[in-house]
């Protein structure tokens, strides 16, 4: 029986390890690999502490963080397929938790931590995968800047979108705005400022067809949906804004999602509508999807648990004593 299972691997995953760890919890961290979306980037700017690195050098340096720590144990590379409440057989509450894995995998846990984060929803179209991370991206906030003086497409006319083309405002030099309908769908402040910038081509009606380039992005081919006229620009990179898909599957039985299938959580403890279960980073409804908040958050989701696992109830003033130190406004990090 473990104290604490930990789900992902990627900052949030990790941040959550690593005070799992100097909280003496039993951890089982289970992953498929490590770092997260971030794993593909040429270069990460934003990551507080370092000045740029690659996405590669992040994913290794969090393995190393985390496989450091004492009383961690590592499963990898191991696919979740399913969290299940175990009965309970005394009548108490709360029960416990089976983890099942792709692997035949069966652990039983007094806690989890779902940081299973999320997938970009993508175009599938040829280009696509074979250019990620060479001129194909899919976080503007992360890597409008490794653009700068390029042409760009930007896909997708929702609210993401059109951020997308608000992000890349002070680094492109052109700007061409996608979208297959005959209307964006983004707040109409933001499609106001994007209509004001000469740097902005919108583009309605356009299907996209295929990612063109050699060794990086070198082009876009897109169908106008109204004409049927087939056309390509010269660009040099594409960003997929179309949206993501949160990896909740795992526990869609147990804890509540909200209508993007994202786990709804406090943001305060970062526990979920099920006790016992915690969630952090990009497979929650927490507004902005960075490494540097799913961190944070991981680190909330492993004190909240570390917490519920001595008793919120206050059962004995050991406890009392643990958990003053732990919300203490003055406890050390």
């Amino acid at each position: 029986m473990y104290d604490l299972i930990i789900i992902g691997g990627g900052p949030a995953a990790v941040a959550a390890g690593v005070y799992a760890a100097r909280k003496k919890l039993k951890t089982l961290l289970i992953t498929e690999s490590f770092g997260g979306q971030s794993m593909v980037s040429d270069n990460i700017e934003n990551w507080i502490g370092e000045k740029m690195l690659t996405g590669f050098d992040l994913a290794k340096k969090l393995e190393e963080h985390v496989r450091a720590q004492e009383g961690i144990e590592i499963r990898m590379p191991e696919r979740v397929t399913k969290v299940s409440e175990i009965l309970c057989t005394n009548g108490k509450r709360p029960c416990d938790f089976l983890v099942e894995t792709d692997k035949g995998g069966q652990y039983e846990t007094k806690t989890v931590v779902v940081t299973s984060g999320s997938r970009r929803r993508r175009l599938g179209v040829p280009g696509e995968d074979k250019f990620e991370g060479r001129g194909v991206a899919f976080c503007s906030t992360c890597d409008a800047p490794v653009f700068a003086g390029k042409r760009v497409a930007v896909i997708g006319g929702g609210n993401a979108g059109l951020e997308a083309v608000v992000d890349l405002f002070p680094y492109a030099t052109e700007i061409y705005l996608m979208h297959r309908g005959d209307a964006l769908k983004g707040d109409e402040a933001t499609q106001e400022e994007i209509g004001k910038n000469p740097k902005v081509k919108i583009i309605l009606n356009a299907e996209t067809q295929e990612i063109l380039g050699d060794k990086f992005v070198t082009g876009f081919r897109y169908k106008d949906a109204k004409s049927g006229e087939v056309r390509e620009l010269a660009l040099d990179g594409v960003f997929v804004e179309i949206g993501a898909v949160p990896n909740s599957e795992i526990v869609k039985e147990l804890v509540n999602l909200n209508k993007f299938g994202e786990i709804t959580i406090d943001h305060k403890t970062a526990s979920t509508s099920k006790p016992g279960i915690f969630a952090a980073g990009d497979v929650t409804d927490e507004m902005y999807k960075q490494n540097n908040i799913s961190a944070g958050d991981g680190v909330r989701a492993a004190l909240s648990a570390y917490a519920y696992i001595l008793g919120v109830k206050k059962q004995s003033p050991a406890v009392e004593r643990a958990e003053n130190h732990l919300f203490h406004p003055a406890a050390k990090a």
